[in-house]
């Protein structure tokens, strides 16, 4: 059965789909896509030819893996003109048998027993605008593409242990937190990004999972914790030898359903749903319970990274005092680089210059004060005779005591202010305590440092 595009055309279902097809039309929601990139051309050497791959679905069960090859400026123009969730139609393309072992060894399995190839000159890509299609194919996102029976629960993958590593498996989880986009250059001058997403389910409270690839991260920031359900097809899990534990890795191969409209994720969506209600965990609280007095280990900043080298793997923070000097504490630079702000509801960064939730989808309410918490977080380095602990990370109330103001009287203060408690508290000798969990990170007394950190 054919259905009609909005410009009057015959699409043709993904099942019905053959090599021998004259110029199809074809609609479908978009579940999947891999960044574009270049490769050296071999019929002009010195130059790059682009490719990108995405995958769209138009029923419960058939989806299929569309590429394109051609010109760098068309494929990043082709790949930045929709997202995962959109419905597109394409017009034209070339239907091709897929070679199933070359092809999903880096692209993700599909039920079609093709693939289509989209060129600069024959084929068009473009948004879908009518609304009963449009309708219905975004019902289809909500369908994972596996058996929804078909996955590891957390506790599976921990228990297991070494025995899954490099397998390419199934997960339901919720999101439990997720990271900020980190950029960073590798040895050979290639540019990357990285964001840690954190899982958890009914058997695990936390389990990491690491996106790479620019178009998961940006699916990732859309995700709401402990709000959001994922079924991850075909993710990569791995022993990761510097924390000791098992990780998952989002591939090109794989395909993430949000908030799959299935019974065991609408069980787990209760579970998150209840866990949220009840989890205490709140770093700026946790911080607030921590006893000093309880802290009596002393060392030098290179006895603490000696330990640290030494527990690496731990999941225990280690706490200790320091008697050091803080050596950085850029405090009078821009203000935005001193305090940030943070959604109400997804805890996920505001736009300084728009005032808007980065989140897209995100309900977050510009017009409402309350719905923005304001806090500081920073970096600091702290040093004594044998070495620095650069980056130490001081954010919140801590932040506010130690600097022995609010965030809105901190605003208030003129450059001059700024710089005069800036020198107050540097290259002071003091008695610093420390948390330190894998990053150092500066647990500052619950007292204005020069209170309550008493100098030597």
């Amino acid at each position: 059965m054919m259905a009609y595009s909005s410009s009057g055309q015959n699409l043709v279902p993904i099942s019905d789909l053959h090599p021998n097809s004259a110029r199809p039309c074809v609609a479908g929601v978009v579940i999947a896509k891999i960044d574009a990139k270049g490769f050296p051309d071999r019929k002009n050497i010195g130059t790059e030819r682009y490719t990108f791959t995405f995958t769209i679905r138009d029923s419960p069960v058939y989806f299929i893996n569309v590429a394109s090859w051609g010109r760098e400026e068309y494929i990043r123009g082709l790949s930045n003109s929709f997202r995962i969730g959109d419905c597109v139609v394409i017009e034209n393309p070339l239907v091709q048998a897929k070679d199933t072992e070359k092809e999903e060894r880096f692209s993700p399995s599909t039920s079609s027993y093709y693939r289509l190839l989209v060129s600069e000159n024959f084929s068009t890509v473009r948004m879908c605008h009518d609304v009963d299609v449009e309708t219905r194919l975004l019902s289809l996102s909500h369908l994972p593409v596996k058996d929804p029976q078909d996955f590891y629960s957390l506790g599976d993958i921990v228990h297991n242990g070494q025995s899954l590593n490099g397998n390419i498996i199934n997960i339901l989880a919720s999101v439990r937190s997720v990271g900020e986009q980190k950029h960073f250059t590798t040895a050979d001058k290639r540019k990357g990004q990285r964001c840690e997403v954190k899982l958890f389910d009914e058997t695990v409270s936390s389990f990491l999972m690491n996106c790479w690839d620019n178009e998961s991260i940006q699916l990732a920031q859309t995700w709401i914790p402990k709000e959001t359900v994922l079924f991850i097809a075909d993710v990569r899990v791995n022993y990761d030898s510097f924390r000791n534990c098992m990780t998952a890795t989002v591939t090109a191969k794989t395909i993430i359903t949000t908030n799959p409209d299935t019974k065991e994720a609408n069980l787990l969506f209760s579970f998150a749903k209840e866990y949220a209600e009840n989890d205490d965990e709140d770093p700026e609280q946790t911080n607030e319970l921590i006893n000093l007095h309880s802290i009596v280990d002393v060392f030098t900043v290179q006895q603490l990274k000696t330990k640290v080298t030494d527990n690496v793997g731990k999941s225990e923070p280690i706490y200790g005092i320091i008697y050091a000097y803080i050596t950085m504490l850029n405090i009078d630079s821009d203000n935005s680089k001193i305090i940030k702000s943070r959604c109400g509801r997804c805890r996920i960064l505001i736009d300084v210059g728009s005032n808007v939730c980065t989140n897209t989808s995100c309900s977050f309410d510009s017009t409402n004060p309350s719905s923005i918490i304001t806090s500081f977080d920073f970096w600091v380095d702290v040093s004594d005779h044998t070495g620095t602990l650069q980056s130490c990370n001081l954010t919140g109330s801590t932040a506010e005591k130690t600097l022995g103001y609010t965030t809105d009287e901190f605003c208030s203060l003129t450059e001059e202010q700024k710089t005069s408690l800036k020198w107050n508290l540097l290259l002071e000798r003091c008695k610093i305590y420390l948390k330190v969990q894998f990053t150092f990170t500066l647990v500052v007394p619950l007292e204005r440092l020069n209170a309550l950190l008493r100098q030597t």
